[in-house]
């Protein structure tokens, strides 16, 4: 694998954004062209990520070298420092890869219709190509720096996509409400950055991870230095990756594009904090911390699928499934069982990013209606929709041999060996993820159509250019599971990954077959639940009793966090006299300044009259001053 490879693959995004950023003024009379260009140099990455994982997979050695030093210091004794740009491709990162090209390719594609005619066309483009590219350094870099500096490039681009239509205030909102969360975990991110380079001096994985096996590392914080930094680090995927207690702003960030949140906030940026967790596999498994690694995803888990099952906004539901999904992603690399978290990763990335997309189509089609309580019936005019759609819902509800069933069952068989609570945790939350995923489909697929009159006259198909990735996800949705679970922790996964993750702490225990059959039955039941409520009935018709007035304002969190966090700093701050100190006294010295440089300019301009007499007289007047020094003072 060739230097070279890797530096096109990472920078074709980023010449994607500088085209369609900087020409975006002479693009705008073509939009189409900035649609291509922007999924052309994704394509570009595409067939550079392929290549790469041919060389990983027919045996080459994972490549990991340091371009140049980027940051030197020296210590208080005099030792040096550095701070490298360097990059690691072993089997974790072209699978990596492989998601956030494949998947953003499509997706590239499919906002060339979804997008036709925005006013914002070609910065929608360059937004999404440095997505990309930030997403591309987080998983290339081989050191916890450049890692860091990918990650907060996709939670830029996060803000900047949320909030793509500024001129709509809850999108801005939501924009900013990702912005700051994120930054809560990222303080967290920075800390254990800290830790770890104060306690190995250096940030580079293999040195770090070599030292950590090896003990031979400073004790910063004794024997709980791995605990601290480890902890901290996983604050920081809390809040990339949406989980408790920093989940909030991923349900709001549907106000973003729909295509965004199939790429960023199903596919790969909320991914971020599983693919941190599963790089460090090494530190989580000397520190023992996956335990409450896998806690924290179990009780995401099954409280935001509590959520889904009475949202009505179809966006929501699907962004609640993703909080939902994730917090299974972290029982899997928690509890040990690295692969099958990145497993449940991959196949995860298809059928949610399917599922977006076909939400985008019905969106499309139904004039940007989100409420499904006002669809129904559209099985007959999107067929196409409605198929691919279902396959993405039997994939997550983990109907068998469909790629959410293996994926899934794999974390819930390896949860069974760390904590059978743990286990019957996740699959309640299965059951509720298979209901609110058909009721959804029931509902707005089937039974009479409840659309104004105006909008159902309208609804059609979407045109080929965004259905077209719809059959092409739909495809590995459906057996990318089969293709590559086949064996469960024999399979061909876990033999490729095997030379990333360590061994876990214990092995899978039980009846392979029986725990296949239990998660098959569990799924089944809450279609068949779904099927036996929503048949006939809308949401609507719902009771509305107190637990599903609480579910249905999501446990009232936001408004919890509005009354014990937002408030009390507002308050505070007027407490601590913003106007007097922020507006009077910082904002008063820039301003003075100001105010100065104007006065005296103001003066000295007057000296310009434009009068040749003048200037004349002002010339004599220096001579007589210059001689009157010489001949008296000097």
């Amino acid at each position: 694998m060739s230097l070279e490879l890797i530096v096109v693959l990472l920078v074709a995004p980023f010449v994607g954004f500088l085209i369609n950023g900087l020409l975006g003024k002479w693009l705008k009379g073509n939009e189409k062209l900035s649609g291509w260009i922007g999924a052309l140099a994704v394509l570009i990455s595409l067939i550079c990520s392929i290549i790469a994982f041919t060389s990983v997979h027919s045996g080459a050695t994972p490549f990991d070298e340091t371009l140049y030093e980027w940051i030197t210091g020296e210590w208080i004794t005099g030792e040096s420092f550095a701070f490298n740009i360097g990059f690691r491709v072993d089997a974790l990162t072209t699978v990596m890869l492989l998601v956030i090209t494949g998947v953003g390719f499509l997706i590239h594609v499919y906002s060339i219709g979804y997008m036709h005619g925005d006013a914002g066309y070609t910065r929608y483009f360059a937004y999404l190509n440095l997505f990309v590219f930030a997403m591309l350094i987080l998983v290339l870099g081989n050191n916890y720096l450049m890692m860091f500096v990918g990650w907060e490039g996709v939670g830029l681009c996060s803000y900047l996509l949320i909030g793509f239509w500024y001129d709509k205030k809850s999108a801005t909102d939501a924009g900013k409400k990702a912005f700051i969360v994120n930054r809560i975990g990222d303080f967290g991110f920075l800390l254990g950055m800290f830790t770890l380079f104060a306690a190995f001096g250096t940030l580079d994985f293999s040195s770090v991870f070599d030292a950590a096996e090896a003990d031979n590392f400073q004790k910063v914080f004794g024997s709980s230095t791995l605990v601290i930094a480890t902890l901290l680090l996983f604050v920081g995927a809390i809040g990339k990756s949406a989980q408790i207690p920093l989940y909030v702003w991923l349900p709001d960030a549907m106000e973003g594009p729909t295509p965004v949140s199939a790429l960023i906030h199903a596919a790969t940026m909320v991914t971020a904090g599983v693919y941190m967790v599963a790089r460090s596999a090494v530190l989580y498994n000397i520190a023992h911390t996956g335990e409450i690694v896998a806690w924290i995803g179990v009780l995401t888990a099954f409280f935001a699928a509590t959520i889904a099952l009475t949202q009505n906004d179809i966006k929501r539901i699907l962004a609640y499934s993703t909080v939902s999904q994730l917090g299974y992603m972290f029982v899997g690399v928690g509890v040990g069982a690295y692969a099958s978290g990145i497993f449940h990763l991959v196949t995860h990335a298809f059928f949610k990013g399917l599922m977006f997309l076909t939400a985008g189509s019905v969106m499309h089609a139904m004039a940007n209606e989100l409420d499904m309580r006002k669809m129904g019936g559209l099985k007959a005019k999107m067929p196409i929709t409605h198929w691919t759609f279902f396959v993405g819902a039997l994939a997550i509800a983990g109907f068998p041999f469909l790629s959410g069933f293996w994926s899934k069952d794999e974390i819930l068989h390896s949860a069974w060996g760390s904590s059978p609570i743990i286990y019957v945790i996740g699959l309640v939350t299965a059951f509720l993820t298979a209901f609110y995923m058909f009721r959804l489909i029931f509902v707005t697929f089937y039974g009479e159509s409840r659309a104004a009159p105006e909008v159902a006259s309208h609804v059609h198909e979407s045109p080929p250019v965004m259905w077209v990735p719809l059959a092409i996800l739909a495809i590995p949705s459906a057996l990318i599971g089969l293709l590559l679970g086949w064996g469960g922790h024999d399979s061909w996964f876990h033999h490729f990954t095997k030379g990333v993750f360590p061994e876990a702490h214990h092995e899978a225990s039980g009846n392979v077959i029986l725990f296949m059959v239990i998660s098959s039955i569990v799924g089944l039941a809450g279609i068949a639940f779904a099927w036996s409520r929503y048949r006939e009935r809308v949401p609507s018709d719902e009771p509305t009793n107190a637990l599903h007035k609480l579910l249905a304002n999501k446990y009232y969190i936001d408004e919890v966090y509005n009354s014990l966090i937002v408030q009390p700093i507002k308050n505070g701050s007027h407490f601590l006299l913003w106007q007097l100190v922020d507006n009077g006294i910082i904002d008063g010295i820039v301003n003075g300044v100001a105010s100065i440089v104007r006065f005296i300019g103001g003066l000295l301009r007057r000296l310009q009259t434009g009068i040749v007499q003048a200037y004349i007289v002002s010339m004599v007047l220096g001579i007589v001053l210059f001689l009157a020094y010489y001949l008296f003072f000097a």
